[in-house]
């Protein structure tokens, strides 16, 4: 039995003193953001993820200008039907357990709910004067957790354990990490290999969309029918937590797949530094 899983604090990721042990003994000292430094920096080619979107955008040519500002209105549209959310409280603080039946609804931050293809389309590009990646086209800063439980079938029975889902194949691969976007595509090709599957068999696939223009590379490569496509929105309406997000893909898809009495899933995601994942389940 293995209980796997991630957590991710974003929103509270310290600026460090590189320096502070040992003492500056002379000069500045300069503070360093651990959240871009340590997860969101290309360290091979010494820049930010944000310029691998970059990258891709220029293979899209004018695709990444005209529909990443659709691409976000989108995901944005899908994820709104699942907001409000419900927090069990106590004491003006989370408690730990997270309960719908009793809980008040606890309004979100709705900051970019409303926005609209064209006011996005009006955002600055962040890491290229000339480029398209925006803070209207890409994944926020965002914390979050998820986690799974996973066991042979034996063992769940033995235990009495709803099943939710079987793992059918899995693949990761490696790609030039000035284009790690693009991982996801040999990912799903090799992962589907292994299952014996088609992408035209798959019901549901969950997809990571750290940015729009990676999101819509991978979509357009693989030729995949985007209405199976992050049904509820992707991480661009609903956070990137990078620590969390593997497994909170993989949560989204086996929940939906129960809702929607779907048999075969796919979950994908992009990783810096040029990795490529994607897992096959499978229920009954």
């Amino acid at each position: 039995m293995v209980i796997a899983g991630g957590q991710e604090n974003m929103s509270r990721a310290p600026h460090v003193l590189t320096d502070s042990r040992t003492g500056a003994q002379l000069g500045n000292s300069q503070l360093i953001d651990s959240l871009v430094h340590d997860g969101l920096w290309d360290a091979f080619n010494d820049y930010h993820m944000g310029v691998t979107a970059e990258n891709l955008a220029g293979n899209l040519a004018s695709v990444a200008s005209c529909r990443t500002p659709g691409r976000s209105a989108h995901s944005i549209r899908r994820a709104r039907r699942l907001i409000p959310v419900a927090f069990a409280m106590r004491s003006s603080r989370l408690s730990p357990s997270i309960t719908a039946r009793r809980a008040p609804w606890i309004p979100m931050n709705n900051r970019g709910w409303n926005a609209s293809a064209e006011g996005l389309a009006s955002l600055q590009p962040t890491f290229d004067r000339l480029g398209s990646v925006t803070a209207g086209n890409a994944s926020s800063i965002n914390d979050g957790a998820a986690a799974v439980m996973m066991m042979s079938e034996a063992k769940a029975l033995e235990l009495g354990l709803p099943i939710l889902a079987r793992i059918r194949a899995f693949a990761s691969v490696g790609v030039d990490p000035a284009l790690m976007g693009i991982a996801p595509v040999h990912a799903t090709r090799r992962c589907l290999e292994r299952a014996g599957w088609r992408l035209d068999d798959v019901d549901l696939i969950e997809a990571n969309e750290a940015f729009a223009a990676q999101a819509i590379s991978v979509g357009r490569v693989l030729e995949w029918d985007e209405r199976r496509v992050n049904v509820n929105g992707g991480a661009i309406a609903l956070g990137h937590p990078i620590g969390a997000s593997g497994c909170r893909i993989l949560v989204s898809l086996v929940h939906e797949m129960i809702k929607r009495d779907a048999r075969k899933g796919l979950a994908t995601l992009c990783i810096g530094g040029g990795q490529g994942v994607a897992l096959a389940v499978e229920r009954a």
